[in-house]
């Protein structure tokens, strides 16, 4: 299926986020030369799913598109979505249409939810390994150089850090957001529940 007749195909289907057609068809579409109407349309969509994992590939899509129609989504989205990683995807589009001091106010707003996630959820490692991966905060310091895009990262180290080995070093992002798995995933869970076992 081409990426025009994906966005067809999206289009024309009812909102189906069970069905592997339906699915596929947001996973796998790319987004280059994009028409307003069908961003449009993107941005609807995105707003309808409640699949968080979808939503979450979708807004990684999207990030990669400048135009200015994006420019309020990306606002929104980093206000209505309640996890770090989303929230950190929506100010990787929004850095494209404003200037470091419009992004402070809200980078520092993203400090104090993270300060507070080592407290609600100590062991926030997913998350965390979200935030540390290529496509997320090392690639808005590369990019913008921000010192508040740096006192975020420094603050997530420290968390992450402090997080014990068990939680470490399962998964990383690479540059085009496509999840790394560095260890098996029968071995991820043996690590943490021999960990919580261990308490």
């Amino acid at each position: 299926m081409s990426e025009s007749n994906k966005i067809e195909y999206l289009k024309n289907s009812i909102i189906s986020e069970r069905d592997p057609k339906y699915k596929d068809a947001i996973i796998s579409i790319e987004l280059n030369n994009i028409t307003d109407n069908d961003l449009l349309f993107l941005i609807n969509l995105y707003n309808q799913l409640k699949d968080i994992f979808l939503r979450n590939s979708l807004l990684k899509k999207m990030y990669e598109v400048k135009n200015s129609i994006l420019k309020d989504f990306f606002l929104k989205t980093y206000k209505k979505e309640r996890y770090l990683d989303m929230k950190i995807y929506a100010i990787r589009g929004l850095a494209q249409y404003i200037d470091e001091k419009e992004i402070e106010p809200l980078m520092n707003s993203f400090l104090k939810s993270l300060i507070k996630s080592s407290q609600t959820t100590p062991y926030n490692y997913q998350e965390y390994e979200s935030l540390k991966g290529a496509n997320a905060l090392p690639y808005l310091i590369k990019k913008y150089n921000y010192s508040c895009f740096k006192k975020v990262f420094d603050q997530l180290e420290i968390q992450y850090n402090n997080m014990p080995d068990a939680f470490k070093g399962h998964f990383t992002f690479d540059e085009n957001g496509t999840l790394i798995q560095l260890r098996t995933t029968e071995i991820s869970q043996k690590m943490i529940s021999d960990f919580f076992n261990n308490r």
